[in-house]
Parts: C-alpha cells; sequence; structure tokens
C-alpha cells in the first residue's frame, strides 16, 4: 500500500512537472487563481480546453505562440483552464464546446467570446485591438542549419552525422516556394541527433556550389554517414516526400508533425525471444530474460538504447504480474493524449512501442 502511495506521488510530480514546462508563457487557470489573475488590472485572453480535443491539440502551437508573443505585455494575460480538471468554472463561463476562447477587459469577469481564425497571427491581432497593444508574433526558431564555407566540411562532412543539403538562390522562386515545406522537414527531425536538415546560399557561395555539381536551382543533395561525396535527392517536394525519405535512409520513424511512429523503439532481432518471454511460464522467463540480456548487450547504436527499454520493460512484467504491460500502455495513452514536452513525448512512445510487444 504504501509502495503504491510513492509511486502515485511520483506520477502526480511527474505531471506536474511536465505541466510546468509548458505553463511559461501561457497561464495556467484554475478556481484557485482564476479571479486573482483574471478581471484584475489587465485584459484576459482565455482558453478553455480539454486534453483530449483534437481542436485543442492543434491550437496548442499557435496558442503557445501568442503567450510567448506576449509574455513581456504587462497589460496582457494569456491563460488557459483545463475543463476535465476545472469543470465547475468552465460552466460557470457557459463553456460547451473546445477549444472556447474568450476575452475577459481589464477589471471585468464579464467575457467576449473569441470567434475569429485559430492561428497566432488572427489571435494577436483581436487582443491588439481589445487591449490597445501593438504586440508583433515572436518569430519561430528556425531548425535549419544555415552552412557557409565556414562551417561547411563540419556539418556536411561528420560522419556521425546523415546531412540534407538544399543549395538555393534567394531570388529563386521555387526555391522561396520550398522554403516553408523546407523548414517544416527540420523542424519534424529536430530530436533525431543524427539527422540535420541544411541549406547554403549557392548565389553567395559559388564555388561551394560549382564544386557539388551545382547548376540550378534548388538542388537537394543527402550526405548519409557512409557517402561525404554526396547523392542527388530526386523524390518529390512535398513534406510527406522527404519525411519518407529520412525514414527510409536514416533508419528514423517520425511522421510529418515530428512525433514518433508506431514502430519506432522495435528493434527486430529481439522479436522472437519477446515472443517466447510472452508465451513462457513465469520459471520460464528467468532463462528467457537473461537470453535477452545477452542479445541486447550485442546492440549498437540506438538499437542498444531501445534495448534497454526491453529489458526494463521484462523485468517489470516478471516483478509486477501478466497485466503490467496492458496498464502501463493505458498509463503512457494518458499521458500522451495531453500536451506535453517533445522529449518526453518521444520517450513515452519509445517505452510504449515496446510494451506492446509484451501485451
Amino acid at each position: 500500500m504504501v509502495r503504491s502511495q510513492i509511486w502515485f506521488a511520483i506520477g502526480t510530480l511527474t505531471l506536474l512537472f511536465i505541466s510546468s514546462v509548458f505553463a511559461d508563457d501561457v497561464v495556467v487557470l484554475t478556481e484557485d487563481n482564476f479571479e486573482k489573475e483574471v478581471g484584475q488590472d489587465r485584459g484576459a485572453l482565455v482558453e478553455f480546453y480539454a486534453p483530449w480535443c483534437g481542436h485543442c491539440k492543434r491550437l496548442a502551437p499557435e496558442y503557445e505562440k501568442l503567450g510567448a508573443s506576449f509574455k513581456k505585455a504587462k497589460s496582457v494575460l494569456i491563460g488557459k483552464v483545463d475543463c476535465d480538471d476545472q469543470k465547475n468554472l468552465c460552466s460557470k463561463y457557459d463553456v460547451t464546446g473546445y477549444p472556447t476562447i474568450k476575452w475577459f477587459p481589464k477589471g471585468s469577469l464579464e467575457p467576449k467570446k473569441y470567434e475569429g481564425a485559430r492561428t497566432a497571427e488572427a489571435l494577436t491581432e483581436f487582443v491588439n485591438t481589445e487591449a490597445g497593444t501593438n504586440v508583433k508574433i515572436a518569430a519561430a526558431p528556425s531548425h535549419v542549419v544555415i552552412l557557409s564555407p565556414s562551417n561547411f566540411d563540419d556539418v556536411v562532412m561528420d560522419k556521425s552525422k546523415h546531412v540534407l543539403v538544399e543549395f538555393y538562390a534567394p531570388w529563386c522562386g521555387h526555391c522561396k516556394a520550398l522554403a516553408s515545406t523546407y523548414e517544416k522537414v527540420a523542424t519534424a527531425f529536430k530530436l533525431e541527433k543524427d539527422v540535420v536538415i541544411a541549406n547554403l546560399d549557392a548565389d553567395k557561395y559559388k564555388d561551394l556550389a560549382e564544386k557539388y555539381g551545382v547548376s540550378g536551382f534548388p538542388t537537394l543533395k543527402f550526405f548519409p554517414k557512409n557517402n561525404k561525396d554526396g547523392e542527388d535527392y530526386e523524390g518529390g517536394r512535398d513534406l510527406d516526400d522527404f519525411v519518407s525519405f529520412i525514414n527510409e535512409k536514416c533508419g528514423t520513424h517520425r511522421d510529418a508533425k515530428g512525433q514518433l511512429t508506431s514502430k519506432a523503439g522495435i528493434v527486430e532481432s529481439l522479436e522472437t525471444l519477446v515472443k517466447e518471454f510472452v508465451s513462457a511460464t513465469n520459471d520460464e522467463k528467468k532463462a528467457i530474460f537473461t537470453r535477452l540480456e545477452e542479445e541486447v548487450g550485442k546492440l549498437e547504436g540506438s538499437s542498444a538504447r531501445y534495448g534497454k527499454i526491453y529489458t526494463k520493460a521484462a523485468k517489470s512484467c516478471m516483478e509486477k504480474g501478466a497485466d503490467y504491460a496492458k496498464n502501463e500502455i493505458q498509463r503512457l495513452e494518458r499521458m500522451l493524449s495531453k500536451v506535453i514536452n517533445p522529449t518526453k513525448a518521444d520517450e513515452f512512445t519509445l517505452k510504449k512501442n515496446i510494451l506492446s510487444m509484451f501485451s
């Protein structure tokens, strides 16, 4: 009983930590602090949401961008209310669908419903109009590595990295059309330490462009770990085309939003042993677990990291019983349904995928 209480407390603290990561720019509002923050000496835009709501999840990055933009505006508060957790508060303000966004003027708890587009730009324009502010949208950081002669070899020739390079010219219309998609590609793979999405101004650095046979713009070349001569990228120019190419060439498992797919973390060489383990009796599991540890010890690179999750999962299954994998998967899915740190989302997804092999 004591152990379960301790684990419950740890889980609660973990959730609070994760929530705090995303509460820096958007104020988390509850019944306890709502009237201390809203209706006071500043206007407030409040999103009433539910963690499971798909529209809310799509709004989340735009709303975070809004919060970051107004972070230093003392006359405006950007807040949010979890209606699953704060049912009475949401009922008080007649929230019947998610997300519902309302503006509370300075000194008032009588809100005005926001009916505009759910983009950071539209929300910023609305808040500026209502509050009399002149805030500009915070520029999103780029995840495309900018190359020049001074860093080209350090980045592209690094044999521990797979590197996709776009050779472009600033005046090129096709390059301008590709820019937004290329940034999304870089964002999708930003957490992959051995994948680099880069570009080079080939009009400015003509010698480098000529060295790699660039004669038109944009030209895309892929420099895998094992071939630093470069390979021409001849795939499509849509986001999904790039994502599929990188996943195939680099052994990654990302979707267009940068989230790990259900294949991430799965080590095929361990599949047979895991099947034996799952179907074995409790006494037989111990011997199979020893063999599993031996196989994991032979793995290298990212597979070695995933292998450690396999052994931890197998050990927990032996200690906590047959239902452990199923129950833990359900817990992880609840965590993943919330808006959480991308690194944590990767960690939970990898564990969930591997546990699915044991369920």
